[in-house]
């Protein structure tokens, strides 16, 4: 792992391979490093949340990087010793999300089933790409991702996210005494054939969200498998608090970092590709969208 200040080679013997520091919120940590030993550089008990997009076992080259190879020893080789040191560094509240596709998301699941605990796995997401992909033709078009969330015990933290179902335009000029009333009908879109009735809805905060996360893509840094915003957004909010510590260990377009700055949660993460720290950075010095 090479100090990004002074390009120094760090070591298990290196003051900062020992206590890294971590920043506040407005100065990540972020390197150029193999994920395996910047984790192994950070102290036991330490982050509030991990969310990495991981190698989806492709065999791709994405050009910024060489995914793996779909073969189980391989995908057991790579994330094991990882996912053990995103267990470590967690606080005994944190909660790690891990993104894949269908590829090796059993297998991630069962490794993560063996560390964590089958006790501790809390939910399944799918989080829907909007991806069209017009060679598909014996089979069915495959739109989502596979988020697995787990926490490190069943004292975690959770904060319920909701999703407005209905338009502003709608809210403005439809305002019903029923709130549940007024979501049916923004379902059915039969409230263009109701009345209108003046009543206060500053208390409406939307659905409640579930398991399958649909958000428009607004992507601008051109780099492959990059995550919107809102994905992020919502999946930070409902396991951290102001200040808490997150992790991203396949830093890729820096997305997670973005977010982390913008919600005021402190941030640490690395990408063996240099190419991703500095569109990272760039992004977070708001030389970038």
């Amino acid at each position: 792992m090479i100090d990004r200040i002074t390009n120094a080679q760090i070591t298990s013997e290196s003051p900062a391979f020992a206590k890294p520091l971590l920043g506040d919120v407005f100065s990540p940590r972020i390197e150029v490093a193999n994920n395996l030993e910047f984790m192994q550089s950070i102290s036991s008990n330490t982050l509030d949340l991990i969310y990495c997009d991981v190698l989806y076992g492709t065999g791709r080259n994405f050009g910024e990087y060489q995914d793996l190879k779909p073969i189980r020893s391989e995908i057991e080789n790579h994330y094991i010793p990882r996912i053990k040191e995103m267990k470590r560094i967690l606080k005994d509240t944190g909660c790690i999300y891990l993104q894949m596709d269908c590829k090796i998301s059993h297998w991630i699941r069962i490794i993560c089933d063996d560390i964590f605990g089958y006790s501790n796995f809390k939910n399944e997401l799918y989080y829907y790409n909007n991806v069209v992909k017009n060679n598909v033709k014996l089979n069915f078009q495959n739109s989502t991702d596979t988020i697995l969330f787990y926490s490190v015990s069943s004292n975690y933290t959770f904060n319920p996210q909701y999703e407005n179902v209905i338009k502003e335009s709608t809210l403005k000029e439809y305002k019903y005494n029923d709130i549940g009333e007024l979501v049916r009908m923004a379902r059915t879109r039969d409230y263009q054939k109701k009345g209108k009735t003046k009543v206060n809805l500053e208390n409406y905060k939307g659905r409640l969200t579930n398991n399958v996360i649909d958000i428009c893509h607004n992507l601008k840094a051109d780099y492959p498998t990059q995550k919107p915003k809102e994905l992020l957004k919502r999946l930070i909010l409902s396991v951290t608090n102001e200040n808490d510590l997150v992790g991203d260990f396949y830093l890729g377009s820096g997305t997670t970092a973005v977010v982390c700055k913008e919600l005021l949660r402190r941030f640490v993460g690395c990408d063996i590709n240099p190419n991703a720290v500095k569109l990272t950075n760039k992004r977070l010095n708001g030389t970038l969208f």
